[in-house]
């Protein structure tokens, strides 16, 4: 499935919508305000929690959570690289990696070997949003999490 997802995803209090590809609402995003560390909850359009992200506090380098129903599901640290983004991603539900131009926005998701998901700014170039485009196979709201995290983890320091 595709949706349309708001670049540079965290700012403080921030909400915002996931769409599909049609520009139809699929799922809200809420940042929490006055909180220390980012923390942002990921909703359907009835208002049940799908996922939350919380931020590590006191690493050098960003490193999130991801919790599905309570579950910890996975853990992301941006590792220390020149030139380039680089993450460690251990999860409970597969090896993933991310591999491609994350600077520019265009990278995939790989889990198991196989590409989960895509992601490129150019869906919608000159704009402040990107296609992410996930496997039906694949769990579309790990897949989503993850696009989150990447985002919050390389845009740190745009906001």
């Amino acid at each position: 499935m595709r949706y349309q997802v708001k670049q540079k995803i965290f700012s403080i209090g921030e909400s915002f919508t996931i769409k599909d590809e049609n520009g139809t609402d699929i799922y809200k995003a809420k940042g929490q305000i006055l909180s220390i560390g980012k923390k942002l909850r990921l909703f359907d359009m009835a208002d049940n929690e799908l996922c939350y992200i919380g931020q590590k506090l006191f690493k050098l380098l960003p490193e999130y959570d991801i919790y599905i129903n309570g579950r910890h599901v996975a853990n992301v640290k941006k590792k220390l690289a020149f030139f380039k983004n680089d993450f460690v991603i251990k999860s409970t539900e597969g090896e993933y990696y991310v591999e491609g131009d994350i600077f520019a926005l265009e990278f995939n998701i790989v889990k198991d070997g196989v590409t989960a998901a895509y992601v490129s700014k150019q869906f919608f170039s000159f704009s402040d949003k990107y296609g992410v485009d996930i496997a039906d196979d694949q769990d579309q709201i790990i897949n989503l999490a993850l696009v989150i995290v990447i985002d919050m983890a390389c845009h740190d320091n745009d906001h």
